[in-house]
C-alpha cells in the first residue's frame, strides 16, 4: 500500500492544505463543549442573558468557521482521491501496454481488467477515507482527551478503560478480515474470467446448446464469491454494533460517575456536558478508524495487486542503443528454438530459413506445426529460447520494439476490428493515412465494393469486434490495415481462410503487384494460397520437413504431399 501511495506526491502541498483544514475544522469541533459549558455554568446558573447572547453568537461563528473548513477539505480530498486513482490507472494501463504475451499470459485478461478497474476503485475509496479520516481521527481523539483532562482528570480514568477494548477490538475485526478480502478479489476475478468468456463465445456457446452449462458456471462462479463476501461482511459488521454498544457504555458510565461527582460539589453540571462530548469525540474518532480498518484490508489487498502489476519487469526490453539498418535484406531465422512456458518440448526447434524482398515466403503446416509461433517471435511478442531472427541484417534484440513493428505490416489469424468507422479501423495501419491510401488499400484488399455498397460506405459504424460484419469481410478490411502501412515485411497468419476462392485469387493478383518490393511471409493452411509462391517452407511438429518450390516439394517431400492430396483433386494436382 506504502508503495502505490507514492502517487500522491504530486498533490502533496494540496495534502498539507487538507491536514491545515481538517486541524482548523476539529479545533472548531472541541471549541465548541466549551463554550456551551460556559454558556451553562455561568449564563443559565446565573441567568445572565447578554452573556448567554454573546457566546452563543460566538458558537455561531466557531460553527461556520468549522463547517467551511470541513467543506473545503471534502471537496479537496475527493478531487485529490480521483486524481490519484486516475494517475494510478494510467501508470496500470502503460504497464500493462509494456508486457510482452508471457505476461499477459500470467495474468490473464480477465485479472488485468479487474486490477485496473475494481482494484483501484477499492484503492480510491481507502485514500478518501485516509484524507478525511487518518488527519482528523487523531487529532479529534487526543485533543478530546486532552480537554476532557483539563475538565476532570478524575473523570477522565472512564476513557482510559475503555480505550484498549475499541482498539483490541478493531485489531481482531482486521486481521481476520484480511485473507477473507484476498479471496473476494481473486473470486472476483474468476467471476469476470467466466462472464467475458460467455461475451466473447456468446456464438460458440449457443451454436452447441451449452448455455445451461454456462449459466451453472456462472452460478457456481458467482455464489462461491457472495458466500466469500457474505462472510468478510458479517465480521465487518460487528464493528459499528460493537463500537456503539462500547460508546453507550462509556456514556452511561460517564454520567453515573459524572453524577456523583456533581453531588459532590466536585464537579458543575456544564463540565459534565463538555465531558460528554469530549467523550463522543473520543469514541466517535476511534468509530472512524473503524471504519478505516473496515476498508483498509480490502484496500491493501487491492494494491498489492496492482503492484503486482507496476512491479513486474517485462521479459522483453528494448536495447540501450537501437542499431540502424536502411538497406532491405530481407528476413532471415537462424536456429530458431523457442519453448512456451510450462511446455514440455519447444513449439519450434531449430528453424532457418531466409525471405528476400521482392519474394513470397509461405509457411504451410497442419494445425499445432508451429506456424503462428514464427509470426510472434517475428513480432517479438515472445523473445526465442535460442538462435537468432534477422531483419535487414540485424538482431531483431537489436532494435527497439516500436521501430521493428512499423517495419511489419501484420493480418493477424483472427481479424480484430475495434469499434468506430471503417476509416479509422483501416487507418489504425497508418493514422495519418490520406483518403486515397485508404481506398486503394480497399481495393487491394477486395474490400472496396462491399464497402461502397454499404449504406455510409467508409464511415459505416464497426461494433465492438466487428460483430456486424462477415468473417470475410473482416479479414478484408484487416488486410488493408496492413497494406495501408506498406511495410517492409508482410505478414498474413492464415488471413484469407474466411475468403472463397474467387476472391483469394483476385486478391493473391493484386498483391503480387503491390508488395513487389516487401518481404512478404503467408502462413496458411491452404496449399491453393501459396501454390505460386518462391519459396514454401513446411512445418511438421514445430521442425522444417521441406523447403523448395511447390513443385520440388511434390517431387521430395512427404509431408507436402499429403497435405496436397489431402485439399486437391487429382486434376487440381495435375
Amino acid at each position: 500500500m506504502l508503495k502505490i501511495l507514492n502517487f500522491l506526491m504530486p498533490h502533496r502541498f494540496v495534502i498539507c492544505l487538507i491536514i491545515l483544514l481538517t486541524f482548523i475544522q476539529t479545533l472548531t469541533q472541541l471549541y465548541l463543549p466549551g463554550l456551551m459549558a460556559d454558556i451553562v455554568d455561568n449564563g443559565i446558573v446565573n441567568g445572565d442573558i447578554p452573556y448567554i447572547l454573546n457566546i452563543g453568537f460566538l458558537m455561531i461563528l466557531v460553527t461556520l468557521g468549522g463547517t467551511i473548513s470541513a467543506i473545503c477539505a471534502s471537496y479537496l480530498a475527493s478531487k485529490t482521491a480521483i486524481n490519484f486513482s486516475k494517475n494510478l490507472r494510467s501508470a496500470v494501463f502503460t504497464k500493462v501496454q509494456s508486457f510482452s504475451l508471457k505476461e499477459y499470459d500470467k495474468f490473464g485478461a480477465a485479472s488485468l481488467i479487474t486490477r485496473t478497474t475494481n482494484d483501484i476503485t477499492q484503492i480510491q475509496m481507502a485514500v478518501l477515507m485516509m484524507l478525511r479520516m487518518m488527519f482528523t481521527a487523531p487529532l479529534m481523539m487526543f485533543g478530546g482527551i486532552i480537554m476532557a483532562l483539563t475538565r476532570d482528570p478524575k473523570l477522565s480514568l472512564v476513557i482510559f478503560l475503555v480505550m484498549p477494548i475499541v482498539i483490541l477490538t478493531i485489531t481482531v475485526l482486521a486481521k481476520k478480515g484480511l485473507p477473507l478480502f484476498k479471496a473476494v478479489q481473486t473470486k472476483l476475478d474468476k467471476l469476470n474470467l467466466v462472464m467475458r468468456e460467455n461475451l466473447t463465445g456468446i456464438r460458440v456457446i449457443r451454436a452447441f446448446n451449452r448455455i445451461n452449462h454456462e449459466k451453472e458456471r456462472f452460478d457456481s462462479a458467482n455464489s462461491d464469491l457472495t458466500a466469500t463476501a457474505i462472510k468478510v461482511n458479517k465480521l465487518m459488521a460487528l464493528a459499528m454494533p460493537l463500537l456503539t454498544l462500547l460508546l453507550n457504555l462509556t456514556a452511561v458510565l460517564t454520567i453515573w460517575f459524572g453524577s456523583l461527582r456533581i453531588d459532590s460539589g466536585s464537579m458543575q453540571v456544564g463540565d459534565l456536558m463538555a465531558f460528554l462530548q469530549y467523550i463522543m469525540f473520543i469514541m466517535f474518532s476511534l468509530m472512524m478508524v473503524s471504519m478505516m480498518f473496515v476498508m483498509l484490508p480490502r484496500a491493501t489487498v487491492s494494491a498489492g495487486r496492482v503492484n503486482e502489476i507496476l512491479e513486474t519487469i517485462p521479459k522483453i526490453k528494448d536495447p540501450k542503443t537501437e542499431k540502424n539498418t536502411y538497406s532491405k535484406k530481407g528476413l532471415e531465422f537462424k536456429d530458431v528454438t523457442f519453448n512456451y512456458p510450462g511446455a514440455e518440448k519447444p513449439a519450434i526447434e531449430n528453424i532457418s530459413f531466409s525471405a528476400k524482398p521482392g519474394e513470397v515466403t509461405a509457411i504451410i503446416g497442419s494445425t499445432g506445426s508451429g506456424k503462428s509461433t514464427l509470426a510472434n517471435l517475428i513480432l517479438r511478442f515472445y523473445d526465442t529460447s535460442n538462435g537468432q531472427i534477422l531483419i535487414n541484417g540485424l538482431d531483431i534484440k537489436d532494435i527497439n520494439q516500436q521501430s521493428l513493428r512499423k517495419k511489419i505490416g501484420y493480418v493477424p489469424q483472427q481479424a480484430l476490428l475495434f469499434s468506430g468507422n471503417i476509416w479509422d479501423n483501416i487507418r489504425y495501419g497508418k493514422k495519418d493515412a490520406s483518403e486515397k491510401e485508404v481506398r486503394d488499400a480497399a481495393q487491394i484488399a477486395q474490400a472496396l465494393e462491399f464497402i461502397t455498397d454499404m449504406e455510409k460506405g467508409f464511415d459505416s459504424e464497426i461494433n465492438q469486434g466487428g460483430i456486424n460484419l462477415s468473417g470475410g469481410q473482416k479479414q478484408r478490411i484487416s488486410i488493408a490495415r496492413a497494406l495501408v502501412r506498406k511495410p517492409d515485411i508482410y505478414i498474413f497468419d492464415d488471413s484469407f481462410s474466411a475468403l472463397d476462392y474467387k476472391t483469394d485469387s483476385k486478391l493473391q493478383i493484386a498483391l503480387k503487384e503491390e508488395i513487389q518490393h516487401s518481404t512478404v511471409i503467408i502462413i496458411t493452411q491452404r496449399v491453393n494460397t501459396i501454390k505460386n509462391a518462391n519459396r514454401i517452407i513446411v512445418l511438421d511438429q514445430g521442425k522444417v520437413a521441406g523447403t523448395g518450390t511447390h513443385q520440388q516439394l511434390m517431387e521430395n517431400s512427404e509431408v507436402y504431399q499429403q497435405i496436397v492430396f489431402s485439399q486437391l483433386s487429382k486434376e487440381e494436382i495435375a
